[in-house]
């Protein structure tokens, strides 16, 4: 995805969730309820959320240098990573403890129809954010199911800004269900209830998006597509006698370094390999501009084969 579309995303989320917390905040103060409070401790930190996603779009744009070579792609997936620890500490962590306060102690809301109107108000701007971040990705992931497209997704920014809108939409279905039972059977108990409803929700958002962040973040292997292309790329060339195999990583959303495992023709000169390396790695980068380094290894399909034997075998060795 473009980072201008990624960045429209989060922007809109970011917007539209300032503008949800301070009501909700207010909307607390005034009623005492905490399903209110604890949407507003979740909205405040989707704010927070925003911020670092953009700083982290920022820095991930920087281009390459001598101490960065392959760019700095892997630091929206830190600070993605960072979001995660965020809403699962401070949103679900805030949400439950409000939660077991108010159980403990619990108080009338006074004044309901104002949170309702607050609710109503978020579902809108919510349900909009949401709106746009479903637009995103469902224009880039094609014909995969929503969650293959989530797992395979390679930008962070738009996955994550998707997850939280839907979890602040399950929220407020959750802290209107808490209040609207806390009202009509006079049990204020209930709307605590509600913010540790409101805490599992968070929690469950978090662990999804840190499991998924997590995999980005220490290396996971770009879409089987790249991989596919170049080794059809190198198999087309006539210098190639055979292309073994290929191993990718991604390195951003939009940053992919990727090996090549080919056996040369045996007539072919120093030169003439070189020259046939430059093809292929010039026809990969054009049907794929992601690819930003393309390694690729005189090898033959033998040595190939006993190498990647080698590798598996040690993956089980050390699997639990």
């Amino acid at each position: 995805m473009p980072a201008s579309a990624s960045h429209k995303v989060v922007l809109v989320a970011l917007g539209g969730n300032l503008m949800i917390a301070i009501a909700k905040f207010v909307a607390a103060g005034i009623t005492g309820s905490s399903a209110m409070l604890s949407e507003g401790v979740h909205s405040l930190v989707d704010t927070v959320n925003e911020l670092l996603l953009l700083y982290g779009l920022r820095r991930a744009a920087r281009p390459a240098d001598r101490t960065h070579p392959f760019g700095y792609g892997r630091e929206l997936y830190f600070w993605s990573f960072i979001v995660a620890l965020l809403v699962l500490a401070m949103g679900a962590g805030v949400s439950f403890y409000e939660g077991v306060m108010h159980i403990r102690q619990p108080e009338p809301v006074a004044r309901p129809l104002m949170n309702y109107l607050v609710l109503a108000v978020s579902f809108v701007f919510e349900g909009s954010s949401w709106w746009v971040a479903l637009r995103e990705f469902r224009a880039r992931k094609g014909r995969l199911g929503y969650f293959e497209a989530f797992r395979l997704s390679k930008d962070p920014a738009t996955f994550t800004v998707l997850l939280e809108d839907s979890a602040a939409l399950l929220g407020l279905l959750v802290a209107l269900a808490g209040l609207v039972s806390a009202q009509l059977l006079a049990q204020p108990v209930l709307d605590g209830v509600a913010s540790i409803g409101i805490a599992a929700v968070l929690s469950l958002s978090a662990l999804l998006l840190a499991r998924e962040t997590k995999g980005l973040l220490i290396g996971e292997p770009a879409h089987p597509v790249v991989g596919e292309a170049i080794l059809a790329i190198a198999a087309g060339d006539a210098g190639v006698r055979c292309a073994n195999g290929v191993l990718t990583v991604q390195m951003g959303p939009s940053q992919v370094v990727a090996t090549l495992s080919a056996e040369f023709e045996d007539a072919l000169t120093t030169p003439q390999i070189e020259a046939c390396i430059n093809r292929i790695e010039k026809q990969a980068k054009q049907a794929h501009p992601e690819i930003v380094s393309l390694f690729i290894k005189p090898q033959t399909a033998e040595t190939w084969r006993a190498r990647r034997h080698m590798i598996e075998a040690e993956g089980r060795h050390r699997a639990p």
